[in-house]
């Protein structure tokens, strides 16, 4: 499932992100959401949470 509209993803979700840091390489982190921080319905590049763990990133894929 895309990890560009927000009502895809719910707090509890196990998805993988993209830190800011890790845009050029596209290394994937692995984490359960704690936090969705955009606001907004949709957006281009994945929607921004936060994850258990403290890592912030936009959101690729949803398991």
């Amino acid at each position: 499932m895309s990890g560009n509209k927000r009502k895809n993803i719910n707090v509890g979700d196990k998805v993988k992100v993209v830190q800011k840091k890790d845009q050029r390489s596209g290394k994937l982190t692995e984490g359960t959401v704690k936090r969705i921080l955009t606001n907004s319905a949709t957006h281009p590049h994945g929607i921004k949470v936060k994850l258990e763990s403290g890592i912030v990133g936009r959101v690729k894929e949803i398991e």
